[in-house]
């Protein structure tokens, strides 16, 4: 089995929304058409926009044929511990404790909020 990937809220927006330049679109593609793998707290992130009624179709139709990690206490506590040692929002720290606890690579353009975090793998489609 090949690397493995948990794609971050940003990614599953540009992506959908026709974002992602044209030159990683491949790497992008070979991802999604493999079962993605999401958090639950970018569903959360993702669905909870107020947003046109076809593109939130698009997204629910997105979410309903990936792999939705849901938070178990590994990823809650892992959460906990990247909490108490850095300065990093909730959902960030949920979104990089499954990529953690599950050995996957992030993929994100925000590389900002996760670069603190030496476990963790970040892929950035952006820059890759």
């Amino acid at each position: 089995m090949g690397q493995q990937f948990l794609i971050d809220s940003n990614i599953i927006i540009d992506y959908l929304g026709g974002k992602i330049p044209a030159d990683k679109k491949e790497f992008m593609n070979s991802i999604i058409n493999d079962i993605p793998t999401v958090s639950v707290i970018s569903k959360i992130e993702v669905l909870g926009f107020n947003t046109l009624a076809e593109e939130i179709k698009l997204l629910e139709d997105f979410f309903n044929d990936v792999l939705i990690l849901d938070m178990n206490s590994e990823v809650v506590e892992q959460t906990i511990l990247l909490r108490r040692s850095l300065k990093i929002k909730t959902p960030d720290a949920i979104i990089a404790a499954t990529a953690i606890v599950y050995q996957l690579s992030l993929v994100t353009r925000n590389t900002s909020d996760f670069k603190n975090i030496p476990e963790l793998n970040i892929i950035n489609p952006y820059t890759e």
